[in-house]
């Protein structure tokens, strides 16, 4: 078996990443999709848990126990 080379971690792997925006939204976008939103009507549907319930909402997450987003509050 020939050895494996050594790998360049800086130029192979971190060196590819780049942050780019893909979005290209002023504060008056998100006032006219709020102002939309609205109109239409949204109406998101949340469940609240504690922080110290993080787990039990993961696990309610993983079970598909409800719909919705899960919100942890302090």
């Amino acid at each position: 078996m020939s050895p494996i080379p050594r790998l360049d971690y800086d130029r192979a792997v971190f060196g590819e990443r780049v942050i780019r925006s893909v979005t290209a939204n002023t504060k008056q976008d998100g006032l006219d999709l709020l102002r939309k939103a609205a109109a239409i009507p949204i109406k998101p549907h949340t469940v609240r848990f504690p922080l110290e319930e993080a787990n039990q909402a993961l696990q309610a997450l993983k079970a598909g126990s409800y719909q919705g987003a899960a919100v942890l509050t302090m």
